[in-house]
């Protein structure tokens, strides 16, 4: 048998994945992926991301704005993410955070939604969900400010940006997810950023559809794909896969308290 290994990001419900949910949870499990948490990018999209997780073994869901959305979608509110997370299988907010690659013009509204999930979640005592691209400066002083107001966990998801952020992420207590990215022959300096931090802090995921390892680049990313990231990483801290795996489940276990 595969170790058992959680992808901790997905995205179930895009149209890449439909009418396909029943084989892919199947090469899945062949993988040894037994959990997986699927994220609702757009609150109007929550009941059908709910659905799956109730309908799916071994999935969770997170809900949140999705920055590059937030310009274009009813502001939430933290009573309204609040009410989600009453779901017993709603392990996470988010995800939420800054993007300023495709989106800069909307650095105001991304930042006040943040501001709102970050507040959920550290009401709901649900992990944050983070997607951070072209915005490190930003990220580090508004994780920073709100941590200083009042804890609350988070997960770097997806994470690929300069180390700063990453010192700054580990300082306040949070984590770093791995995905394809990482496996990718050219971030060797990504690879050098997870391989300083704690591997107690270490998160492994997909983002499916997006961002497939290789030996998949370039292709559809499912979650049984996630293994590939976490052999990987398992080369990075110079382990064994099956312990890299079983690390990797403690940690997803200890920031995901809900999902187990």
């Amino acid at each position: 048998m595969e170790p058992r290994i959680t992808d901790s990001h997905c995205h179930l419900d895009f149209p890449q994945f439909a009418e396909e949910l029943p084989a892919i949870r199947a090469r899945a499990a062949e993988a040894g992926v037994h959990r997986m948490v699927t994220i609702c990018t757009k609150l109007r999209n929550a009941p059908a991301v709910r659905a799956l997780s109730e309908t799916l073994d071994g999935v969770f869901w997170a809900a949140g704005t999705h920055p590059m959305s937030a310009a274009e979608e009813p502001m939430a509110t933290v009573e309204e993410l609040c009410a989600l997370a009453e779901h017993p299988r709603m392990v996470g907010i988010g995800e939420t955070g800054l993007d300023y690659h495709y989106t800069a013009d909307t650095k105001a509204v991304q930042q006040e939604s943040l501001r709102i999930h970050i507040e959920a979640a550290r009401r709901t005592g649900l992990p944050l969900i983070i997607h951070a691209r072209d915005a490190d400066d930003d990220m580090t002083r508004i994780l920073t400010e709100a941590h200083r107001a009042g804890p609350y966990s988070c997960v770097m998801h997806c994470f690929s940006s300069g180390p700063a952020l990453a010192e700054t992420a580990l300082d306040l207590g949070f984590y770093l997810s791995m995905s394809g990215i990482a496996a990718f022959p050219r971030s060797g300096d990504l690879r050098d950023i997870f391989a300083a931090a704690p591997l107690d802090r270490i998160l492994v995921e997909t983002d499916a559809p997006y961002l497939a390892p290789p030996p998949h680049r370039g292709k559809r990313n499912e979650p049984a794909f996630v293994a590939h990231t976490a052999r990987k990483g398992a080369d990075v801290f110079g382990m064994d896969y099956a312990d890299f795996a079983a690390a990797t489940e403690a940690n997803f276990e200890r920031l995901f308290a809900k999902a187990v």
